[in-house]
């Protein structure tokens, strides 16, 4: 079968989601057709989630980082308002386009039930939590950022589904395999299942779990990739009161902060108060997650959050994801899936097991983590990064260094090779676009909806 549409959208996350949307709201005329490798909405079902088995079993299509939604369906829907982190539009457009297209998804999600109440870095006292943290060399950054809740972002995301799916073409289970240019300069997608899908223009936004695979596409078509970060971590978790001062004014604490040892960058990320650890497969590869519900009732009595290190690598290297793959992959072959390790043993320099973790204070989430020790599966300066960080936030966050206090890893957050793109977001190859996180331009819903958005409102104005 070979199929001709004016437009092609690769991939359901949050950046072709909101492609579409732009299509179907501005240019209803253009025949589209969106591609996933993943199933609808309704069909996503982790086999960990529906309590159906203990750990990830490795499906062929991972429903938890594939489908409509992409690997933001599962999560907490933190959405952030700003343009300090999430990604780097700001490398092609100026901040107040930026900003106007981050409020513009918002408002797209607000008119399909999303929460109008957000929390600000910006009130008397989030500034007083702000100096304090400069007192002991913690930076704070400040954002605006709405938080969705892990159930309530299911419920939007079908609402957007049954909103713009039969306005377009969308073939769901279906996995790109080839990416060409024809002679008259059109773009053919093969699959895998032998159907090739034609267009003038195309919108790709592989996500996280089809990045690998979109950085090998742009290669053999010859385009230039700049090589990106790899930011390599574990997943706190200690009593929700340790950081309740600070998430009940801020929610999302966004702290930064630059090692004296080495002078490496180490970041909170993805700050879940009262939530739960999860797994997260890539790939093959299991790693770990945070979650927090908006329900009360679904609420824990602790709070989690990623510490990173971020690591930048120069010529030759250029194999950024491969290389978090690999680091994750050390803890999965130790413990078959993820490793937990009290701070206390960690500092002290012996493995936590099932006895030690048994009279620990402080209770997992995630009870199919394997207690372990991770200084055998991430490497000595990213693990001296994470304590010193540790250490720094015990000073405004006291009990955060606590010997109880559970790492889980390894957090490992990928970014793709990023492609050489123009203002409109646009490859070397005409009418070929490039968005969201797979393409290495965005890291988070906020920006990746402002990338899908960005790309075909510059395919509206070719087409009209």
């Amino acid at each position: 079968m070979n199929e001709r549409y004016d437009l092609i959208i690769l991939g359901t996350g949050e950046a072709g989601i909101f492609a579409a949307y732009e299509m179907a709201e501005k240019c209803p005329e253009a025949r589209v057709l969106v591609l996933d490798q993943g199933p609808d909405i309704y069909h996503r079902s982790c086999p960990i989630v529906a309590g159906k088995v203990k750990s990830c079993i490795h499906c062929k299509v991972c429903d938890t980082m594939c489908g409509f939604g992409g690997a933001g369906a599962f999560s907490d829907g933190k959405y952030n308002f700003t343009t300090a982190f999430g990604g780097w539009l700001t490398d092609f457009m100026p901040e107040k386009e930026v900003m106007e297209l981050i409020e513009y998804v918002d408002s797209l999600n607000v008119r399909h039930g999303a929460t109008t109440e957000t929390f600000s870095t910006f009130t008397p006292e989030a500034m007083a939590l702000k100096k304090r943290a400069l007192e002991h060399d913690l930076h704070l950054l400040s954002a605006r950022v709405k938080h969705l809740g892990t159930e309530k972002n299911l419920q939007i995301l079908t609402s957007i589904y049954e909103y713009i799916s039969d306005k377009h073409t969308f073939r769901f289970n279906t996995a790109v395999t080839e990416i060409n240019v024809e002679e008259d300069g059109s773009y053919s997608l093969k699959t895998e299942n032998g159907d090739t899908y034609n267009a003038k223009y195309l919108i790709a936004g592989p996500g996280r779990s089809g990045a690998e695979w979109f950085s090998d596409q742009c290669k053999k078509l010859g385009l230039d990739l700049i090589n990106n970060q790899v930011d390599i971590g574990v997943r706190v978790e200690l009593p929700a009161l340790v950081f309740e001062h600070i998430t009940d004014v801020v929610y999302e604490s966004k702290l930064v902060y630059r090692t004296k040892q080495y002078g490496d960058t180490v970041r909170t990320f993805c700050m879940n108060p009262y939530g739960h650890v999860v797994t997260e497969n890539v790939e093959g590869i299991n790693t770990v997650n945070g979650h927090s519900y908006s329900d009360e009732s679904l609420r824990s009595d602790n709070t989690n959050f990623a510490l990173l290190v971020s690591n930048k690598f120069t010529e030759p290297f250029d194999q950024p994801y491969r290389y978090g793959k690999h680091i994750a992959s050390l803890s999965n072959m130790l413990a078959g899936g993820v490793l937990v390790q009290r701070f206390g043993d960690l500092v002290k320099g012996v493995r936590t097991n099932e006895h030690r973790l048994a009279q620990s204070t402080v209770h997992p989430t995630l009870t199919a983590a394997t207690p372990g020790d991770l200084s055998l599966a991430l490497p000595k300066r990213q693990l001296d990064d994470i304590i010193e960080m540790i250490y720094a936030l015990d000073k405004i966050a006291p009990g955060t260094a606590n010997y109880d206090t559970l790492l889980y890893g390894a957090e490992v957050k990928f970014y793709s090779a990023r492609l050489r793109l123009t203002e409109e977001l646009e490859t070397q190859l005409p009418n070929f676009f490039a968005v969201g996180d797979g393409a290495g331009v965005t890291r988070g819903l906020a920006q990746a909806g402002a990338s899908g958005v960005k790309a075909a409102r510059t395919v509206i104005s070719r087409i009209k």
